[in-house]
């Protein structure tokens, strides 16, 4: 039988956190902000400038090109206009949370402004590493299916907006961008990185760059490849955001096979090819190859053994 409104204990949850947040307010010394941006809100800003990017692929445009101006126009100026309120969101937190930090009027306006400016460069970008991903993947039957279908091109799609947002002093809207891309596809890109032209994540699933990445010009990932940091040791006095260059460097032409995982500020040459499931702590020259020591085939005897042992363990 289904609940009735009576019956829930909706007073005894309100209560109980009310009492967790005054908590957590005591613990830090911090006041509650009055707004914060939205995620759904940040959806929509992508959605509606996706749509301005690629009016038919993404936008769903039907009808004549001569059209096609008037509609992305629309979108750009919904897109502004949500996105301001979001901008504003921002300003406001960090003009709380950090005393002292004043923002202008019309910072907001002028952020929005530098956005739409960006875009001829952002699509430019888009379809640059569209192409990558075409002349890369030979199961790839036209471009318009990688824009649509090809979880590395969506998340840089919105990695090139967070990344322009990022730079402009929009931390936390970047970063819900990126947890919008995460979410649908899996990859985690953080919007400070810096990522070349013609860009391509071949299936993508569980690929992670760091804030602090620097990626060169035709650079292909592949699945599970992390561009990390490592875990600092202890430094007294010196916070984590202090600890800048984290994450590695990858040079141009670099090819970066499943499963590997570069930790810190190590240097991958141009040209490189980094193998597959390879550890790597240290630089690699321009054009060398890192690989795993090859598998082995076991003897008949061993490989009896193997099997009776993992028999035994139930595996």
């Amino acid at each position: 039988m289904a609940s009735t409104a009576s019956s829930l204990p909706i007073a005894d949850a309100v209560e109980a956190l009310g009492i967790a947040r005054r908590a957590a307010r005591s613990q830090t010394g911090r006041r509650e902000v009055e707004r914060f941006p939205s995620r759904a809100a940040v959806e929509r800003v992508v959605a509606l400038l996706a749509a301005a990017l690629y009016p038919r692929r993404l936008g769903g445009m039907r009808g004549r090109v001569e059209d096609e101006d008037g509609f992305v126009a629309a979108k750009l100026l919904a897109a502004a206009s949500d996105l301001e309120h979001e901008v504003v969101a921002e300003l406001r937190y960090w003009e709380e949370e950090r005393p002292g930090v004043r923002f202008e009027p019309d910072h907001a306006s002028t952020v929005v402004r530098l956005l739409l400016a960006s875009l001829g460069e952002v699509r430019r970008l888009i379809d640059g590493d569209i192409d990558a991903a075409f002349i890369g993947d030979p199961a790839a039957q036209s471009v318009d299916e990688i824009l649509v279908a090809y979880p590395g091109v969506i998340a840089m799609l919105h990695h090139r907006l967070a990344h322009v947002l990022n730079e402009l002093g929009l931390p936390i809207v970047a970063r819900l961008i990126s947890a919008i891309a995460n979410t649908a596809t899996g990859i985690d890109i953080h919007p400070g990185a810096t990522i070349g032209e013609a860009f391509f994540i071949d299936h993508g699933t569980g690929v992670v760059i760091g804030e602090t990445a620097i990626v060169g010009d035709r650079v292909r990932l592949y699945q599970h490849v992390t561009l990390g940091a490592r875990t600092p040791p202890a430094v007294a006095g010196v916070g984590p955001r202090e600890r800048h260059a984290r994450h590695p460097v990858v040079g141009d032409d670099v090819v970066i096979y499943a499963g590997a995982t570069i930790l810190g500020r190590v240097v991958i040459g141009n040209g490189a090819t980094i193998g597959g499931n390879v550890w790597l702590l240290d630089d690699v020259a321009a054009g060398a190859v890192v690989v795993q020591p090859a598998a082995s085939s076991l003897s008949a005897r061993h490989a009896t053994i193997v099997r009776e042992t993992l028999a035994e363990t139930g595996r």
